[in-house]
């Protein structure tokens, strides 16, 4: 679950202690006022018996929990630098608990992520903490050195691709690792992990055959470049673009956001669901923009043409966080989420979250899945899944990660490949330090 509070750390020779400083953490918040509106009568202003349920809880029940969070050190299996808000201010740390974790309060949480502030002061801060813990873990901890991080991401990196040849890693578990080395993680919601669309066929009646590679999208083109009229658009703009401060790009949305696509797909689990209605001022987005149907989606991703003319750079963020708010636009270029290959929770609607209809009539609640999924969640993640694994996925995936992980991301191989997007969606293009319009730094983070 993810989750924030802010708090004070301390260390000890033999535990991490977190002592937060709020009375209530963000979710709970949320879930207090989430439960408020659930029991509001639609029929009338009378207000349900069970709306009290949200002040037992903020009086009553939180108030018992503990008051601090513990992490044995002898635990740690693993320690990363990471990247908050586009700074290298942050700390992941992954446990592998045992039966006698001191973290009463949540004994299944087995990673933390720590952000140290903003400027060169949280990066510091960061750095000497991150030395400290790492001399006092276990030798198996996986350590990544402040002084010395490159070298060890690439050691990892190297087993990992050599566990994936030597078919001890599967496709799904080389992903998560290639996106937990890269610094993607599930506690932060702009660096979730990123996984392709694989198949292609949204629409037969009778489960794809995946030994025919008609049934499968081509791994070696970036999502933005699967169909050849819109890539044709996207160049002739790339070749065409000029602005002194915006550099030239094939793509102006991304293929990871946290509001276009992570929020997106996942409306319909906790805590997403919330942080989705905060971007909309309380209210679930209009029904017709919000995740329904995986055939659709597929198709505005391998069709829809993106058109942008001219523009400033400030109202041009805020171009960019419709487009990618709504979910419908025509700058589609979504990858996807590990739920998509492993959780078929995602695509029903068990909160009973009022989703609105359709300017058609229809009520959204469940996604509409491809016909051969004959209506059933758990069957479509396992054809999902298969796919993944099926050999031709697995000749090509390497192709896909070149473009996501690899060598194409950037420069001239990134060109050749069509793999261009636009300049704030890579780091280091912008000294966030010098950016003092809060507003629009934070505009920054929500897109990318």
């Amino acid at each position: 679950m993810i989750d924030y509070v802010l708090g004070t750390l301390l260390l000890t020779n033999n535990h991490l202690i977190i002592e937060y400083n709020s009375e209530y953490f963000d979710g709970e918040l949320l879930y207090t006022e989430e439960t408020k509106q659930r029991y509001v009568s639609t029929e009338s202003s009378e207000i349900h018996p069970c709306k009290g349920m949200a002040k037992i809880f903020l009086k009553g029940t939180a108030p018992l929990r503990p008051r601090s969070l513990r992490w044995d050190l002898a635990e740690m299996s693993s320690i990363f630098l990471r990247r908050f808000r586009l700074r290298d201010s942050a700390l992941e740390i992954f446990f592998m608990p045992s039966a006698g974790n001191g973290n009463f309060f949540s004994p299944s949480m087995s990673s933390i992520f720590i952000d140290f502030g903003s400027g060169r002061t949280g990066n510091a801060r960061r750095d000497d903490l991150a030395d400290l813990i790492m001399r006092l873990s276990p030798n198996r901890c996986i350590k990544q050195w402040p002084d010395k991080h490159h070298l060890i991401l690439q050691d990892a990196i190297r087993r990992a691709q050599n566990q994936w040849v030597n078919g001890r890693l599967s496709n799904f578990d080389y992903l998560l690792e290639l996106n937990r080395l890269s610094g993607r993680t599930f506690n932060d919601l702009c660096q979730y992990p990123v996984m392709p669309w694989v198949l292609s066929n949204y629409s037969s009646n009778e489960v794809p055959d995946l030994t025919n590679r008609d049934n499968f999208r081509n791994l070696s083109l970036p999502i933005g470049a699967l169909n050849a009229e819109r890539l044709a658009d996207c160049l002739e703009r790339f070749e065409s673009f000029y602005d002194q401060a915006i550099p030239p790009f094939m793509y102006g949305s991304h293929y990871s956001t946290s509001a276009g696509v992570v929020l997106h797909f996942l409306v319909r689990l906790h805590p997403f669901a919330a942080l989705h209605r905060q971007l909309q001022n309380g209210h679930f987005d209009v029904a017709d923009r919000l995740f329904s149907s995986v055939a659709r989606t597929w198709e505005m991703v391998s069709t829809l043409l993106l058109l942008l003319t001219s523009f400033t750079s400030f109202s041009f963020f805020k171009t960019l966080f419709l487009s990618q708010c709504i979910g419908s636009s025509a700058a589609e270029v979504k990858e996807l989420t590990p739920e998509w290959y492993s959780n078929p929770s995602f695509l029903q609607n068990r909160n009973n979250f009022r989703l609105g209809s359709s300017q058609d009539g229809d009520i959204i609640s469940d996604v509409t899945l491809p016909p051969w999924a004959n209506g059933s969640p758990e069957k479509f993640i396992e054809v999902m899944r298969c796919a993944l694994e099926s050999d031709i996925c697995t000749e090509n995936l390497p192709n896909w990660i070149d473009l996501i992980f690899g060598f194409k991301q950037t420069g001239p191989e990134a060109r050749k490949a069509n793999n261009v997007f636009f300049y704030l969606t890579y780091y280091g293009s912008i000294d966030v330090a010098s950016i003092e319009n809060e507003g629009k730094f934070d505009l920054i983070i929500l897109l990318f």
